[in-house]
């Protein structure tokens, strides 16, 4: 590609970045990707050499929510300093996706995850942690944004094939063609499965709860303990995230990686193609219900309250997404309602200081 070093195609740069940057726009600034973020900075590579970066002031005053803050892995806009060993980010390029979720706890906001990944690693493992209703809060998210999503569950070790091949079938009887891959970190089996799932060029995600495995996995990949892990509560079967902050790792085989700290809650907002994506086979009940607008709570006619009594659709399945669907909903007018609070309260700082600046000229 023309303008482009070999160097950025290889860290995941193609033609679609490179069509939604003006061409002056290169003779002012550098092109790099953002594998780290911290508090207050973030660590930017243009393929070459990694280096400390913070946000251009007109970038910081002009964003309206967190989405407008670069996320690990987004392409960015720079100006290289001090013999390259400081940047300053200008602006952040158009995203071919955005991993997102609620802000945990009681505030409503987004909280990124990870931008302009291909395929989404979702990983559950096959002990106490293993959760089909998690696991279809985690699709929703992901397809939300179009983004492939594989299943991958570790500490397959601790089970025998049939059980494996029970949970799988499972698995696919919600998302049918959903590929799934079990695997250990422990006996390492199933790891070279994976490795040839992963193409160089393609910039993959790591999603799941505290303990699942994540890291030890990035160290398999790697090859060598370079990331720290975590001791396993045995009484809680669950781990401590030993990730702290998300960050893309580049392997040998030219694949790329995005870790994530564990999600011990993850809600979603605004998810109305993530819902419909994962939840299909209820979307095409629906199409069967008497009313046009459905709530399939109590409705006479009701095809998907139909499907639950029959046996067709299970009881849990058809909870979580009401749930979701009602949790979405919720967050979504939450949020809105608090922009248009934030709207305001920024219009009526500006009439004050309007107002004292008129004082001052009298």
């Amino acid at each position: 590609m023309n303008n482009i070093s070999n160097n950025l195609e290889k860290f995941g740069f193609d033609r679609w970045l490179l069509e939604k940057v003006a061409p002056e726009t290169l003779e002012q600034f550098d092109i790099a990707r953002v594998v780290a973020v911290h508090k207050d900075s973030y660590t930017i590579s243009n393929g070459e050499v990694d280096v400390l970066a913070e946000l251009v002031g007109k970038l910081i005053f002009s964003a309206a929510s967190p989405v407008d803050y670069p996320a690990v892995g987004d392409w960015v806009l720079a100006n290289y300093y001090d013999e390259n060993t400081f940047a300053i980010i200008h602006e952040v390029l158009s995203r071919k996706s955005l991993l997102k979720r609620k802000t945990p706890g009681k505030k409503v906001d987004f909280q990124l995850i990870a931008a302009n990944i291909d395929v989404a690693f979702i990983v559950q493992s096959l002990n106490e942690n293993f959760n089909l209703r998690r696991l279809e809060r985690y699709l929703v998210m992901v397809n939300e944004d179009k983004i492939k999503s594989i299943v991958l569950l570790s500490k397959s070790d601790l089970l025998d094939n049939e059980d494996i091949t029970r949970i799988i079938d499972d698995i696919q009887k919600i998302m049918p063609g959903l590929q799934v891959v079990p695997f250990s970190n422990e006996n390492e089996s199933g790891l070279d499965s994976l490795k040839m799932i992963m193409q160089s060029g393609l910039t993959y995600c790591l999603l799941g709860s505290s303990g699942v495995g994540k890291t030890t996995l990035i160290n398999n990949l790697i090859g060598e303990s370079v990331y720290k892990t975590k001791t396993i509560s045995k009484k809680e079967s669950k781990g401590r995230h030993a990730t702290t902050h998300r960050q893309l790792i580049r392997l040998d085989s030219g694949a790329m990686i995005v870790d994530t700290p564990g999600m011990r809650e993850l809600g979603n907002f605004s998810v109305g193609t993530g819902l419909d994506e994962t939840f299909s086979e209820i979307i095409t009940l629906a199409e069967k219900c008497h009313f046009s607008d459905c709530t399939h709570v109590g409705e006479k006619g009701c095809a998907v309250l139909g499907a639950v009594e029959k046996g067709q659709l299970s009881a849990e399945r058809y909870q979580n997404y009401l749930k979701m669907a009602k949790e979405s909903s919720y967050n979504e007018m939450s949020y809105l309602e608090k922009r248009k609070k934030d709207k305001q309260f920024g219009k009526l700082i500006k009439t004050v200081l309007k107002h004292k600046n008129s004082q001052k000229g009298t």
